[in-house]
């Protein structure tokens, strides 16, 4: 067996694969197996941050990922899971409802999911979602207005917040680019995490649906804390110790 102890890089190599299978590690865990003190596996999670591999928390770290992206190079990725997932949260959606779908690929698919007889009004700041609501004949759709981002493929300046800032939603479907039990969704855009917020300030329930792969992970800028988020829409892959600890920060868990 490797003397963890004697050779730092292999240990930290083997905390780099943690990280990739498990998207967070414990401090405590990983001194006891690797059989080193805690302060040594502090300062392996501090030297892999300065690398962007991870983010430290409290008592170890979680996996930073990566920006995945246009919103045109997203589409496509992971599409049957995003379409699983999109059909389990139409089930979420209440009829006669005024809500606000957040641009997003998954919330694109659930654009499309969503039955052809369900009478709602639905607000969003993606033209691409728009279009897609136009098809269903029963849906008031209102799209906010200003410069449409390219990389989040929805309009989140100021103009798009003075308008929602005007509305209340029975339900917001909010998306993101990670979510972690302590750190909550975040994302990798300043001006489209600001816009997020904003949104979630105006509605009454707010939704998350996610693929595990973005479970558990880190992106830059904080959208919200577990507390402000209502319901997590995920595969039902997800690890259980990882929906545990959703459910003791009370978030709804519903698996697809």
């Amino acid at each position: 067996m490797l003397d963890y102890a004697a050779f730092p890089e292999q240990r930290q190599d083997r905390i780099r694969q943690i990280l990739q299978q498990q998207g967070r590690v414990v401090c405590a865990e990983l001194a006891k197996q690797m059989k080193v003190s805690e302060h040594t596996i502090r300062r392996d999670l501090h030297e892999l941050s300065k690398e962007g591999i991870c983010k430290k928390v409290y008592g170890g770290a979680v996996l930073q990922l990566a920006d995945a992206g246009t919103f045109i190079g997203r589409e496509q990725q992971n599409h049957a899971k995003k379409e699983q997932i999109a059909q389990k949260a139409a089930t979420l959606v209440k009829a006669g409802s005024c809500l606000f779908m957040d641009t997003g690929t998954t919330n694109l698919a659930l654009a499309r999911a969503l039955p052809a007889d369900l009478a709602l009004t639905v607000v969003t700041n993606s033209p691409a979602i728009a279009a897609e609501l136009l098809r269903h004949p029963l849906c008031e759709v209102i799209i906010t207005g200003g410069q449409i981002q390219r990389a989040s493929g929805g309009t989140v300046d100021s103009t798009a917040t003075r308008q929602i800032q005007g509305m209340i939603f029975d339900q917001a479907f909010i998306g993101g680019c990670a979510m972690d039990p302590e750190m909550g969704l975040t994302g990798f855009d300043f001006a489209d995490c600001a816009f997020k917020k904003a949104v979630i300030a105006q509605s009454n329930q707010t939704l998350v649906a996610l693929t595990t792969d973005k479970i558990p992970g880190v992106a830059r800028f904080v959208v919200a804390t577990c507390s402000d988020i209502d319901v997590l829409v995920v595969e039902a892959d997800l690890e259980s110790d990882v929906i545990a600890a959703f459910a003791a920060q009370e978030v709804r868990i519903v698996s697809a």
